[in-house]
C-alpha cells in the first residue's frame, strides 16, 4: 500500500466531486447539488484538519485563504440547493482565493 496520507485522498476526492457537481448542474440541479456539497465538504474537513503550527507566517496566511475558499464552497453548495445563481460567485471567489494560494505558496516551497 502506499503512503498517501488519508487527507489528500479525501481532499482529492472532494475536488472531483466539486467539479462533477458544477458540471452536472444543468442537467440535474438536485442531484448536482447533493455532489457538490459533498464534495465542498470533504474539501472544508481537509482544509480544517490540516497541521499549519510548524509553519511560517506566510503559509499560515495562506492556510487562511483556503479555508475561506473551503468554507465559501460550501456557502455555494447552499445556494446550489435553493438554486440561486450566487453559488458561481461564491465558487469564482473561492477558485481564485485557492489560485493565490498555490501561486504564492509555489514560491515558499
Amino acid at each position: 500500500m502506499s503512503n498517501i496520507p488519508f487527507r489528500t485522498i479525501v481532499f482529492s476526492v472532494s475536488g472531483i466531486l466539486v467539479l462533477a457537481g458544477a458540471v452536472l448542474y444543468m442537467a440535474a440541479p438536485h442531484v448536482a447539488a447533493a455532489v457538490f456539497a459533498v464534495g465542498a465538504a470533504g474539501m472544508a474537513v481537509s482544509r480544517l484538519t490540516q497541521p499549519v503550527a510548524d509553519t511560517s507566517v506566510r503559509m499560515k496566511r495562506l492556510h487562511t485563504f483556503n479555508v475561506a475558499a473551503a468554507l465559501l464552497m460550501v456557502v455555494a453548495s447552499v445556494f446550489m440547493f435553493r438554486r440561486q445563481n450566487e453559488w458561481i460567485a461564491c465558487l469564482s471567489i473561492a477558485a481564485m482565493l485557492q489560485l493565490y494560494a498555490v501561486f504564492v505558496g509555489k514560491n515558499e516551497g
